[in-house]
């Protein structure tokens, strides 16, 4: 047994001796380390994404039916918008052709039942030459009533004007060649508009022209000779014009013979008959322009649902993908909020 020295601690036991240690750090307890990290949630982001392509098509499904356009720009669809501008374009012209054809056949009526009752008018005349050849014959009476009959013809020949155009009667130097009525329009190889017109000749219309009388129907001198020659002319009206028709004019007296009265029954029957052919022209015309009237609103009303197709919302097609677009929207918030929930739950657990 090993005795313990003078010095020795109690119980025999030597002190333990502290070791140096050594470290490149200073061991202070006031100073902390930190550290910032960061996770990226793919899931997460995919969901954003999902959420920001979602509300951007319910922005354009809202706008589409506030504007009632599925092609409000050019932005939208540069092809579609630019055939629809030009197609609502000729739908403003075709409108326009409707107005024209509108103003040219209220024309054409005036000039129609004016004619119809010139033919009646004449006819009644013709009648009362017919009398005048019978025997004992007042000629006198009966020329009072030719001659009333003469006012009323070219009385409504200077009261039928329609849009300060009258197609019975001239005044001018010159009468325009050509009655003219806008019917339609086509495109020019440049792309500007060319209106498409219907025309009926000013020489089968005009019953009185007052600067040459030969010009007007009822103004112009007729051969009242069967035959032919000699000629022997006649004219119904004098209207005061500034060239005068050579002949003379349908009047009776008691001093007019039978034989007067064929001539003048000869001219007569001239005038109605061509009277009547420019009745039957301007009733094709007239015809025509009723057609014309339809086809144009039939075009401007395919014209129309064309350009609703290229750029018009599908109302019952937008409003059920309205309803599904929220649907979706619903969904990604809700895949949101539950990895939002699920990062919580994580953080919890670090704690």
């Amino acid at each position: 047994m090993r005795r313990t020295g003078v010095g020795d601690p109690p119980g025999g036991m030597k002190p333990v001796q502290s070791l140096p240690v050594k470290t490149g750090l200073p061991l202070h307890l006031s100073e902390t380390m930190s550290m910032t990290v960061k996770i990226t949630n793919a899931a997460a982001v995919s969901a954003l994404a999902v959420l920001r392509s979602i509300t951007k098509e319910s922005t354009d499904v809202q706008q589409q039916i506030s504007t009632a356009k599925r092609v409000a720009t050019a932005a939208d669809d540069a092809t579609y918008w630019s055939i629809a501008s030009v197609m609502r374009a000729d739908s403003t012209n075709l409108g326009t052709i409707g107005d024209a054809l509108g103003l040219g056949a209220a024309k054409v009526d005036s000039t129609y039942t004016a004619m119809n009752s010139a033919i009646d008018l004449l006819g009644d005349l013709r009648a009362k030459l017919v009398t005048a050849r019978e025997p004992g014959a007042d000629k006198d009476k009966i020329n009072a009533e030719i001659t009333e009959y003469k006012n009323q013809l070219q009385t409504m020949v200077e009261g039928t004007a329609f849009a300060g155009e009258n197609w019975l009667l001239n005044g001018e130097p010159a009468a325009p060649p050509q009655w003219k009525i806008i019917g339609s329009f086509v495109r020019a190889p440049t792309g500007e508009y060319q209106a498409q017109t219907i025309d009926f000749p000013s020489s089968q219309t005009i019953l009185i022209d007052r600067n040459n009388a030969n010009g007007g129907l009822f103004t112009k001198a007729v051969n009242g000779n069967a035959d032919g020659t000699p000629v022997r002319n006649y004219y119904l009206l004098n209207a005061n014009s500034a060239t005068p028709a050579t002949g003379t004019e349908i009047s009776i007296s008691k001093s007019t013979t039978d034989s007067q009265l064929t001539d003048m029954l000869t001219a007569t029957d001239a005038i109605l008959n061509q009277l009547t052919n420019s009745a039957a022209g301007i009733g094709i015309m007239k015809a025509r322009i009723d057609d014309q009237i339809d086809y144009t609103a039939d075009l401007s009303d395919a014209v129309d649902k064309s350009v609703g197709a290229l750029v018009d919302t599908d109302m019952d097609e937008a409003s059920t993908r309205e309803k599904a677009i929220e649907t979706q929207k619903q969904m990604a918030v809700e895949a949101i909020s539950i990895l939002n929930t699920s990062a919580s739950k994580i953080l919890i657990l670090l704690e």
